[in-house]
């Protein structure tokens, strides 16, 4: 499905989505109480610190201004009549100089105060040690009056702003927390879902969580106790038909080698028929076994070449090596050594009787190759190969039980590996297997 544009900005886990959800809904919550004490609390305090001042400035005029010799100009009769801890004139020039040129102008505390004061005034607020208004009188234009607000000061953390930080704290923790406990189960799940498909069963996981996570959760626990007893009962049925076939070709055997000289054309054909079978047998057994006896410990990869390629020396054939240096991998030595076993049986069976295994290191794999001179398969049919109980094309015949291919995948795919077959340009079957350096 084609995603939208701005779908692919959005989160796609549920982890995500929910904090996104949660600290969206906070933002707005926020941004409304913050709007909300901004127009019913904090306005309306400087709505009234705007008032008193005007009534200062009026009161400051209502006697009009006289000079005298101690007092030559406006500026200095004006401050004769105010204490100085209550306001202070200024000219322009001096206001500039005391800062004014700072001040942040306000509109609407400006149009305020000049209803107040009867004619165009001008309102600025400054910030220094402390919160200081300017204002501009429509009965001197010329003057600016700085009135100190003692017990305001925006360097200082306001209530509102601290509560707005530690709510939003709180809610962003809250919700992260509870989303966190919402996904610990999934979490839970997924990984017990990809050990399930690996063939491995885990305990039952903890029933907690919401009730449809734990209604998921219980069911997915008694699929895998189901899985677990349909695997072992499927392999103690092919492990016990495998091993009471074993009695009958053992007597079979003996029979044969009672036989007598005149037969031994009729005795060679059916110790070979019983050697196959007993071959077959075996791939069973391995086959269900699931390769779970030995733990994983750091092995040469190269050293199991070597071993397989001197075990079979005496084959009608030929064992090509290109080994190159490679680090330790952790791995069971007794599983891989299988999976080359069965490799190299599938090219000497199905080859021209030559082999070359080489191997190769990467940053994160190590990878070795089995090729044959064989005639190849259908490109088609690769990925049925892997199947059980399923065999190549007629090209390379329809020996053996089809079990060889699967177990190599069983074990590659327990080792968080990957194999990979394709044809050789030169002619026959290229097998290339991937086992990761660190596979836990």
């Amino acid at each position: 499905m084609k995603l939208k544009w701005w779908q692919r900005f959005l989160p796609r886990n549920s982890f995500s989505q929910t904090v996104l959800l949660i600290g969206s809904l906070l933002l707005i919550n926020q941004l409304v109480s913050y709007l909300s004490v901004t127009v019913y609390f904090i306005k309306p305090s400087y709505e009234q610190i705007n008032q008193l001042i005007a009534r200062q400035i009026n009161l400051l005029f209502i006697d009009g201004v006289e000079l005298s010799r101690d007092h030559l100009t406006i500026v200095d009769a004006l401050n004769a009549k105010v204490r100085d801890d209550e306001m202070k004139i200024y000219n322009q020039q001096n206001a500039v100089a005391a800062g004014l040129d700072s001040a942040t102008y306000y509109g609407f505390l400006s149009e305020q105060m000049s209803e107040y004061l009867g004619g165009e005034a001008e309102v600025r607020f400054s910030q220094g040690t402390q919160l200081q208004v300017w204002i501009r009188p429509p009965q001197a234009p010329t003057l600016w009056i700085k009135v100190p607000l003692t017990g305001l000061n925006e360097n200082d953390l306001s209530p509102l702003t601290l509560y707005l930080l530690v709510i939003g704290a709180l809610s962003v923790a809250g919700g992260w927390w509870f989303a966190r406990r919402l996904n610990r189960p999934l979490k839970r799940l997924q990984r017990a879902a990809v050990t399930v498909s690996k063939g491995e069963f885990p305990k039952p996981l903890p029933l907690s969580g919401s009730s449809e996570i734990i209604e998921v959760t219980h069911a997915f626990n008694q699929m895998s106790h189901s899985m677990k007893q349909l695997e072992q009962d499927r392999a103690l049925l092919m492990a016990g038909i495998s091993h009471d076939l074993r009695t009958p070709l053992t007597r079979i055997r003996l029979a044969s080698e009672m036989m007598v000289d005149e037969d031994k054309y009729l005795q060679e054909g059916i110790i070979n028929d019983i050697e196959d079978m007993d071959d077959i047998i075996k791939q069973f057994i391995a086959y269900v076994r699931h390769d779970q006896e030995s733990v994983r410990e750091p092995n040469q990869i190269n050293r199991l070449i070597q071993e397989i390629s001197q075990q079979e020396v005496n084959r009608d054939g030929e064992i090509e090596l290109d080994l190159q240096e490679c680090p330790l991998v952790p791995f069971q030595s007794v599983a891989i050594k299988r999976v080359l076993s069965n490799l190299v049986e599938n090219g000497f069976r199905y080859g021209g009787g030559w082999i070359k295994i080489s191997s190769k290191h990467k940053p994160k794999y190590v990878s070795f190759i089995v090729e044959d001179n064989g005639p190849g398969i259908n490109e088609a049919k690769i990925d049925e190969l892997f199947q059980p109980f399923t065999q190549g094309d007629s090209a390379r015949g329809s020996v053996g039980s089809g079990l060889g291919l699967a177990i190599v995948k069983r074990i590659i795919d327990r080792h968080h590996g990957k194999i990979e077959l394709s044809n050789r340009p030169e002619g026959g079957l290229k097998a290339q297997v991937w086992l990761p350096i660190d596979n836990s």
